[in-house]
């Protein structure tokens, strides 16, 4: 197994911060549609996207190498279809609703799990990645999963900034549900998958 030295554990931090990043966006997006983001919210948020992003990689870890193949072949589509999905019902209802009353809390129930997933699949590689080096998961799924739930925190309060923001103020949900189909399409030009089909 590798040792746990100062450099690996810069290493580990870098690793999750990258990983945070869809998480992050996904908090403002979820901020902006919300405007108002209750205690309640906030940790329902950070806790679940830092439980996905810390057992992703404890997932991957465990499948070993014989998945690898298939996960990284899937794992991005994945993630737009979820994030487009999501997205696509925050736009329509912004539209059919711009008052506050009756919108859906993307905070509660299915959507909270298909966020969750969403922002923490490629966190499956990672944890692939740690098994073929021999690394113990353990320590590095628990920061991956502090950081990610500290900078879903940060994402809520500039969405939330964002969606009060004078005139964004009405199309607030159609914002939020842009930002993460946008994160969907981010996801997939990373992997190339655009410029496979010649839009890239």
């Amino acid at each position: 197994m590798t040792r746990f030295t100062l450099d690996w554990m810069v290493t580990v931090g870098v690793i999750a911060v990258a990983l945070a990043m869809d998480a992050f966006a996904v908090a403002i997006g979820t901020g902006a549609a919300l405007r108002t983001v209750t205690s309640r919210q906030r940790f329902r948020l950070a806790f679940h996207f830092g439980l996905f992003q810390a057992g992703m990689p404890v997932l991957g870890w465990a499948l070993g190498v014989s998945v690898r193949h298939v996960i990284e072949a899937y794992d991005h589509w994945v993630a737009f279809a979820l994030l487009a999905f999501v997205g696509g019902r925050m736009i329509q209802e912004g539209f059919e609703n711009p008052s506050e009353e009756g919108r859906q809390d993307p905070t509660r129930g299915r959507t909270l799990v298909l966020l969750s997933v969403a922002t923490s699949i490629d966190a499956l590689a990672v944890g692939l990645s740690m098994a073929v080096l021999r690394v113990a998961i353990w320590l590095p799924a628990a920061v991956i999963g502090v950081v990610a739930a500290g900078f879903t925190l940060l994402g809520l309060s500039l969405g939330q900034w964002l969606g009060t923001a004078g005139r964004l103020r009405q199309y607030s949900e159609v914002i939020g549900g842009v930002v993460l189909v946008a994160i969907g399409v981010k996801i997939l030009l990373e992997h190339g998958v655009l410029a496979q089909v010649g839009l890239g």
